[in-house]
């Protein structure tokens, strides 16, 4: 659901241009309830209706992106493992379990940060999980800052191009089929090896 309506996003962007885009998106990284994928295809929508530039929103898209995973991955390296271990314990999750899901994560945390940029929840979280991790920060740029590449090309190109055929809420809507598919994907590429994973250490346990 989203907090914010599509005509407000569109006016807000109208009015303050470049800079709407990019706090958009990096307060959206920074976990508030702002549809950072809506407000990346109103910029894409608005250059390719002229009101403004390709380029400078493509450049907001990216930059927003990227500094707000690493901000995020920041405050999952200095404090998120505690923070984890603390709810844990309010649910009653062993220490343990937790330590071994955060393993399982750190092996697949290059994929969840790539490709956690085209699916909403990941977006916010994948960053700070990989803090957790204590995924090496030269990987995680890596992947961050491919993954906010990639994502922002897309979306921005979508909405500048198709923008000049598709209204602005079927676009809207294609996005969040788009960010359904996407979903399954993720699940599949992160999940899946963690699932094997744990089956093959039942199995050995078992013999």
């Amino acid at each position: 659901m989203e907090f914010i309506s599509v005509e407000l996003i569109q006016e807000i962007a109208q009015r303050y241009g470049y800079w709407a885009i990019f706090f958009g998106i990096l307060l959206e990284n920074l976990g508030l309830p702002i549809p950072g994928e809506t407000v990346t295809i109103v910029g894409g929508f608005l250059a390719g209706s002229d009101q403004l530039k390709y380029v400078y929103v493509l450049g907001d898209a990216v930059l927003g992106a990227v500094l707000g995973g690493n901000i995020g991955y920041w405050v999952g390296r200095t404090g998120g493992l505690q923070l984890l271990l603390s709810v844990g314990k309010l649910f009653r999750v062993p220490e343990a379990q937790i330590e071994g899901l955060r393993s399982q994560f750190a092996e697949n945390a290059g994929k969840a940060v790539f490709v956690g940029r085209f699916v909403a929840l990941l977006r916010i979280f994948a960053s700070p999980l990989a803090g957790i991790a204590q995924m090496p920060y030269w990987k995680f740029s890596l992947y961050n800052t491919a993954g906010a590449i990639t994502w922002a090309t897309v979306m921005v190109s979508l909405s500048y191009f198709a923008g000049q055929l598709v209204p602005l809420d079927r676009l809207i809507a294609l996005a969040s089929q788009f960010s359904l598919v996407a979903f399954g994907v993720a699940v599949l590429a992160i999940g899946l090896p963690i699932w094997l994973e744990t089956r093959k250490k039942h199995a050995s346990a078992d013999e």
